[in-house]
């Protein structure tokens, strides 16, 4: 991961917003070949809260179907507290779209850093994982 990314839009939040789902430590055996962390690990981390809050949503086993619009704002390191934070975007019938941030906080900073967001898809799935309704306080979920 580099501090540059062609692709990202510039942050709009200066605080994490939604639903904190997982909190975990950066550490050496999680680092790429440029001794950064690698950005397959924190996509996972990424994909772990997501699953985290889209099985509370669906109150149900939930699989990752779709990972889209992924921004690698700054470099994670060594040390750094990785935080994933969790909105609904859209519910459907079966699936939901799920807006992730991981933040972090480095050593002797106050203010966390937005490092990456995407919005990814999971499924409510049954005991023999097959697709259903996503249901909400007794409802289905529509956003």
């Amino acid at each position: 991961m580099t501090d540059a990314s062609v692709h990202a839009a510039s942050a709009t939040s200066s605080e994490p917003r939604g639903d904190l789902c997982i909190r975990t430590l950066a550490m050496p055996a999680d680092t790429n070949a440029n001794g950064d962390i690698f950005g397959g690990w924190l996509l996972s981390q990424m994909d772990v809260g997501g699953g985290v809050f889209a099985s509370k949503v669906a109150k149900s086993r939930t699989v990752t179907v779709a990972i889209e619009a992924m921004n690698f704002r700054k470099a994670v390191y060594v040390g750094d507290l990785v935080s994933v934070y969790a909105n609904l975007v859209r519910g459907g019938r079966t699936s939901m779209t799920v807006h992730l941030e991981a933040w972090v906080l480095r050593r002797r900073e106050e203010q966390p850093i937005l490092v990456t967001d995407g919005n990814f898809t999971y499924v409510s799935i049954d005991d023999d994982g097959r697709p259903q309704a996503i249901k909400r306080d007794g409802a289905p979920i529509m956003t």
